[in-house]
């Protein structure tokens, strides 16, 4: 496609995790350098606007110096005198309704944006805490990104399109940051999500769909298929999956094509994560697209090969006492020839880093010992960047019947986080209760509900999660035996907790709300706190007069939040006070709605709450013993991949009438109308491709 008034081009870049191992002294800055060179890129081709598939962070809570590195690098190359060559039809007000400024940051007459970037969030950057708020917020509140894609429904999801015009070429844009995997998935089978058409010249529109999901199966119901999506989509640009599959590639049921152009940074020594990196530059002319991949030369090198010793028994013999040092020469000789490979390919690339990844997996099933891995990778300090896990040994499970009782959770626990292996806390904690022995199985809480809040607790460092979720339950649990008028006899009180915890674990949507509510309790009891914290730094202050500086950390109060209190107590001064202009507007070309936010409130909850007993005895005194008891084991997982993430809900605002905005459901189309071609290029994955589909 050549490059005119009437063609879009688009970079295209995922799963970017910057910060991920920002204190390692030798892949600290990884991250950052081939952020730089994605927007360098995007630069240079002097691309319309970049669209970014989510995880640009690799933290929820990213640090300051990550923050301010990335603030950087965005006013460097996305701000400037360039024109914006492309116009926004739909209203913005409802693209961007969770935003401050409900409107595209280049329309912003106090911002002189030239490279506009769209994005979604990702599970690892999803909106957290009691004002659902994600570092993608902080960017898009200082002008320098555009999020979109945020839904905060648990019931609906209706996804509302950016329709884009330039030339007489109309993109249609549409964006779903991450959700939990499994929530989506039963959206998707109860028809709870729906993407909106504009109403005129449906067919007209190029639509580019953008996802942040599992794409392969990990379990029933943990992915979106395919098929789940509707079949008017043009492109779907997939994120979340790590292994750069750039190409576009065909869904013969749905018959759009799927992009998924992968992580930018290794960020697990897996296979997947060994495929040479690539960001995708995107030209799309009326109903024609082509896809260019743009080699990534800042990324760290990754060689990785497996070895099977039963493959070699002319070189190892179990018997042999020698056989130890014998493998310890194989795997130095294979190391090299790695490291070789490697120098080779950066000799041919200055901009590539120095020190690269090596990964062995060594399979020793057959009587073969595993040699110390420490000593031999303190012979590679200076020349990997890994030197602590070059070495992987494993052994291939016989294939028996498995007794799920003598699982032992401490080995599963102890399994290297970089083998790319996702273990799911919620998942631990489910599979431990089921195979866990009778005296220590939950008899009140459930698994789902314990498991979801030892995630919240793990990732999002909701410290309390587990106790607000152990508090509402209990809660629940009493009213209902208040209401059945159970007698106060011990052995039916347990039967009833019994029934009813059975009743609750077969009503999902039920226990997914208990869960949501628990948390909501916990991020609204860590706000309180921080308050009531500053609060009463503020009057300590007041009454005694600044400290000398040698008292102890000691006399400051705990909160949830880095810091002393006395810092916390300056800023909570101000933070009601209103920056001055910030009601006014940009461009008067997009008009703002009235916005209000809304809260919920909570009956206070008691410090102690009662046991199911001591309920009971306020009505009818009787001795009893407690009930039950809980075991507890905590649980961290470094790698989690899927975060469940909970919205507060906030109202949308008023709604221009502009004609293009206008929506209607989706209806079934034809695939001829809706047709996309491909430009002959050698690098072009559609070459003889048909330029018009059969009706299904």
């Amino acid at each position: 496609l050549r490059d005119d008034e009437d063609t879009f081009k688009i970079l295209i870049a995922t799963d970017i995790h910057l910060g991920y191992l920002e204190k390692d002294p030798v892949r600290g800055n990884d991250t950052f350098v081939t952020f730089n060179e994605i927007l360098e890129h995007a630069q240079k081709n002097e691309v319309d606007f970049v669209l970014l598939g989510g995880d640009l962070f690799h933290e929820n809570k990213p640090s300051r110096k990550t923050i301010h590195t990335c603030l950087e690098s965005l006013r460097k190359y996305c701000m400037g005198d360039r024109p914006i060559h492309f116009e926004i039809l739909s209203d913005q007000a409802v693209n961007f309704q969770f935003s401050k400024f409900p409107w595209v940051n280049y329309q912003d007459e106090n911002l002189n944006i030239s490279m506009p970037i769209f994005s979604i969030h990702g599970n690892h950057d999803d909106p957290t805490g009691t004002d659902a708020l994600c570092a993608l917020d902080i960017l898009s509140c200082a002008g320098l990104l555009n999020h979109f894609g945020r839904s905060t429904s648990v019931e609906k999801i209706d996804i509302s399109p950016i329709l884009l015009r330039k030339g007489r070429t109309k993109i249609a844009l549409y964006g779903l940051g991450a959700i939990p995997d499994e929530r989506l998935y039963r959206m998707f089978v109860n028809k709870q999500v729906t993407m909106l058409r504009p109403k005129e010249d449906e067919d007209s529109w190029f639509n580019l769909f953008v996802i942040h999901q599992n794409r392969s199966k990990h379990g029933a119901t943990n992915y979106i298929p395919e098929q789940f999506l509707d079949d008017f989509i043009n492109l779907v640009v997939w994120g979340h999956e790590h292994e750069c599959k750039i190409a576009p590639a065909q869904n013969e049921q749905q018959r759009f094509y799927v992009t998924q152009p992968g992580s930018s940074v290794v960020t697990s020594l897996s296979p997947g994560e060994a495929v040479k990196k690539h960001v995708g530059l995107l030209h799309v002319k009326g109903k024609k697209m082509k896809m260019q991949r743009i080699a990534l030369e800042t990324v760290r090198t990754f060689y990785m090969e497996d070895v099977v010793l039963a493959d070699h028994p002319e070189l190892f013999n179990p018997d042999n006492p020698k056989v130890t040092q014998a493998i310890q020469a194989f795997c130095m000789e294979k190391v090299e020839m790695m490291l070789d490979n490697a120098e080779r390919e950066r000799l041919g690339n200055p901009r590539q880093p120095e020190k690269p990844l090596i990964r062995l997996r060594v399979d020793y099933t057959g009587g073969f010992e595993p040699f110390i891995v420490h000593r031999f990778s303190q012979k590679y300090m200076d020349r990997v960047a890994n030197p602590k896990d070059i070495i992987h040994f494993f052994r291939h499970r016989e294939q028996k019947e498995k007794d799920d009782s003598d699982l032992n959770f401490g080995k599963l626990f102890s399994r290297p986080t970089s083998e790319g292996v996702t273990l799911r806390v919620e998942d631990l904690v489910k599979q431990y209760f089921q195979t866990a022995e009778k005296k220590v199985q939950l008899s009140l809480l459930t698994e789902r509900g314990m498991g979801e809040a030892v995630q919240e607790f793990v990732d999002k460092e909701e410290k309390d999660a587990i106790e607000e979720l152990v508090k509402f339950q209990l809660e629940k649990t009493q009213r209902f035996l208040k209401e059945r008028h159970t007698d106060a006899e011990e052995e039916k009180i347990d039967e009833e907790v019994r029934k009813f915890r059975e009743s609750r674990k077969k009503n999902t949507e039920e226990e997914d709300e208990e869960v949501r509510e628990a948390m909501t309790r916990a991020r609204a009891h860590r706000s309180k706190d921080v308050v009531l914290d500053s609060a009463s730094s503020d009057e300590e202050l007041m009454a005694t007069g600044m400290k000398a500086s040698g008292d102890s950390d000691d006399d400051v109060p705990t909160t949830l939040s880095r810091g002393r209190g006395r810092g916390r107590a300056r800023g909570a001064r101000g933070q009601n006070s209103t920056a001055r202009g910030s009601s006014r507007r940009g461009r008067g070309n997009t008009s703002q709605g009235s916005s209000t936010s809304s809260r919920t409130t909570y009956k206070s909850v008691p410090d102690k709450n009662m046991s199911i007993m001591d309920a009971f005895r306020s009505l009818k005194p009787e001795p009893s013993q407690n009930a039950s008891k809980f075991f507890s084991e905590e649980i961290i997982d470094d790698e989690l991949d899927l975060v469940e993430s909970h919205f507060s809900l906030s109202s949308k605002t008023n709604q221009r009438s502009v004609s293009a905005s206008s929506f209607s459901k989706r209806g079934s189309q034809s695939q001829t109308s809706r047709g996309v071609d491909f430009e002959s290029d050698e690098d072009d994955p559609f070459k003889n491709t048909a330029t018009s589909r059969r009706n299904k």
